[in-house]
């Protein structure tokens, strides 16, 4: 009995107080992380500032979400509602994210293209505007990867507890 109460408290000690929370911010952190080394597989180029940034492969956002909805999904059953609210939440984010932000992106690359070919003397160019940053969102591809990556990260936690 003494043996079970130790191993129990060493568990409670090691495991995420919060499965949640870990699985959601943990996926993002993966997510932002790996955005590099895909730059890298498509360009050839590395770029660092792609773990700080928006867009790219994976979606860290999908990612986030759907370790979170995963999680809830896992620890407190898929009948409740915070997994109806977290489902919710993620199918918005993950719409979103190929929907307007991907094609707002799309405007602000044409956008950028229109400046950099406009007359030396137009007003634009003289104000000397700064390009609109046109990586904001993702693929249908880019947001799947995202979203498996929030299930494993999610049912990797889950099974480590």
């Amino acid at each position: 009995m003494a043996g079970a109460d130790a191993a129990a408290s060493l568990r409670s000690s090691v495991a995420p107080a919060n499965l949640s929370l870990i699985s959601a911010l943990l996926a993002c952190a993966i997510a932002q992380f790996l955005k590099p080394f895909f730059t890298w597989l498509k360009d050839k180029k590395w770029d660092s500032k792609k773990m700080v940034s928006s867009g790219g492969m994976p979606s860290s956002h999908s990612a986030t979400v759907t370790a979170l909805a995963t999680a809830i999904g896992l620890e407190e059953g898929v009948g409740g509602a915070a997994f109806g609210i977290a489902v919710v939440l993620a199918c918005v984010v993950m719409y979103d994210a190929t929907g307007v932000r991907l094609h707002a992106g799309r405007q602000a690359e044409l956008l950028n293209q229109i400046v950099c070919e406009l007359p030396p003397e137009h007003p634009v160019a003289i104000a000397n505007v700064r390009p609109l940053r046109d990586s904001l969102g993702h693929t249908p591809l880019q947001v799947a990867a995202g979203a498996l990556l929030g299930c494993i990260v999610a049912l990797l936690l889950k099974s480590t507890t």
